[in-house]
């Protein structure tokens, strides 16, 4: 797809804002630095957009419309991802500060895993391709590598955030006390997306 310069620059600002709001990706990310810090936390990150980037690519290819066109996977990846997301967020608020907490989706593989059973990745990869996929731009196969590669660029820088807010914690949470209280609001936090997700909205 030869992509204008202006569509290209929609797509990276779609994909920043996108990519860097708040939600269970970011908030898992969050709690990864200030369990980790930045350095260390790097390979959940590449995980983190690792994943975005190839459910945007399959959606783009076809899988996400052959899965969201049928009610009943639809409901079972919504159901599916909140119990996710509550099995996570009870992990979070379990773990003892010295623990790797190896019950979260964390590293490069879980993470990359865990955007696949979010429910908040396949909306936004949708979204995408119902904004910009265009079928006098080439192939399907061409224009999901385009998106692929901007995708992969801009929500590297537009996460990162997220996981050097975490590390800036880590100066906080030095007593037992004051990192009980994060985990318990970064579960919290994840507990209510899933709520979010299964809840009928009017």
């Amino acid at each position: 797809m030869e992509a204008s310069l202006a569509q290209a620059m929609a797509f990276v600002a779609f994909t920043a804002v996108a990519a860097g709001k708040p939600g269970p990706s970011n908030v898992l990310l969050a709690a990864v630095g200030a369990r980790v810090g930045v350095r260390r936390g790097m390979k959940s990150l590449l995980g983190q957009v690792t994943g975005m980037t190839s459910m945007l690519f399959a959606v783009t290819l076809g899988l996400g419309g052959l899965l969201l066109d049928h009610a009943w996977t639809l409901e079972t990846l919504k159901w599916g991802g909140a119990a996710l997301l509550c099995w996570t967020a009870w992990g979070i608020a379990t773990a003892d500060h010295t623990e790797e907490a190896a019950e979260a989706p964390t590293g490069f593989l879980g993470m990359a895993a865990f955007q696949w059973a979010n429910p908040k990745g396949w909306l936004i990869a949708t979204a995408a391709d119902a904004t910009f996929l265009d079928q006098h731009k080439g192939s399907a196969l061409n224009q999901a590598l385009v998106f692929a590669v901007l995708f992969l660029l801009a929500a590297l820088p537009s996460c990162l955030p997220w996981l050097a807010f975490g590390a800036a914690l880590q100066r906080f949470l030095r007593t037992p006390r004051t990192w009980l209280v994060f985990r318990c609001t970064m579960a919290a936090l994840l507990a209510a997306s899933a709520i979010l997700f299964v809840v009928p909205h009017g």
